[in-house]
């Protein structure tokens, strides 16, 4: 984390939490409204949430990446005070898969987190930036190919941390949905 200023969601992202635990059906959530935090002389991070389930980019990646991001979702306008109307876009990932190894992954932990995520490798959505599993719902999981994308645009401002691989040469992330 570099000193850039992220958002902070009020108190919708339960009500987004609670359409990802129920399976994605019903209504979600359409009106989102975040506060910046951080010292104000930082610069406003473009992809300023740390919060797994509830990526949020600037117009300008969204607008770059649009055509692969709603091949998994939509985008929603973010309400920023003093910001102007959709300057910030949360990326509502409605692809769910059924990939991830319950029987091999770590047990979800109180707040239903998989710290040890392992997943089935021809389930995984590779055709599509990012997913949720069915096994923690409330967490999107970015395909390789979306992160370099990502990486490229957005440089230091992104912190990278790898989940899961076929390759056991690559080492996840002790801690991917903690700081």
């Amino acid at each position: 984390m570099r000193e850039f200023q992220m958002l902070q969601f009020d108190d919708v992202r339960v009500e987004l939490m609670r359409w990802q635990l129920g399976g994605s059906t019903g209504m979600y959530p359409t009106e989102l409204t975040a506060e910046w935090v951080g010292d104000p002389r930082w610069k406003k991070n473009e992809f300023p949430t740390g919060t797994p389930g509830s990526p949020v980019l600037s117009r300008r990646i969204a607008d770059v990446l649009r055509d692969d991001l709603e091949q998994a979702g939509r985008l929603l306008p973010v309400r920023i005070e003093k910001a102007a109307a959709d300057e910030y876009l949360l990326y509502l990932v409605e692809r769910v898969a059924d990939c991830l190894d319950m029987e091999r992954s770590s047990p979800p932990d109180q707040l239903g987190r998989v710290q040890r995520s392992v997943f089935r490798p021809e389930a995984v959505p590779v055709d599509v930036p990012a997913f949720r599993s069915t096994g923690f719902p409330t967490a999107v999981c970015w395909n390789g190919w979306a992160v370099e994308r990502l990486t490229a645009l957005l440089g230091d401002q992104l912190e990278v941390r790898l989940v899961w691989s076929e390759d056991p040469a690559l080492v996840p992330h002790h801690n991917p949905w903690g700081f």
